[in-house]
């Protein structure tokens, strides 16, 4: 997996994982819908994390990860 520059890396482990959510959704040609529906979580709570205005559990990434068909690692 490529990485940004550091220039544009995300300062934090929130916002490494809102940046790479909208990557990975933008890569497959997703919606946040779609992520909702596959990931069984809210779509809501998809847009919050993706903005990093929401804490997630460990357990809510293992859905997302799953969702996407890669581990836990590739999401930060």
């Amino acid at each position: 997996m490529s990485h940004p520059p550091l220039s544009h890396r995300p300062k934090n482990a929130r916002e490494q994982l809102a940046f790479s959510l909208r990557r990975m959704r933008a890569e497959r040609d997703w919606t946040q819908e779609d992520l909702s529906h596959v990931s069984g979580l809210d779509r809501s709570f998809i847009a919050h994390v993706e903005r990093a205005a929401r804490n997630i559990s460990i357990d809510n990434i293992e859905k997302i990860a799953n969702a996407f068909g890669v581990s836990i690692g590739d999401l930060f």
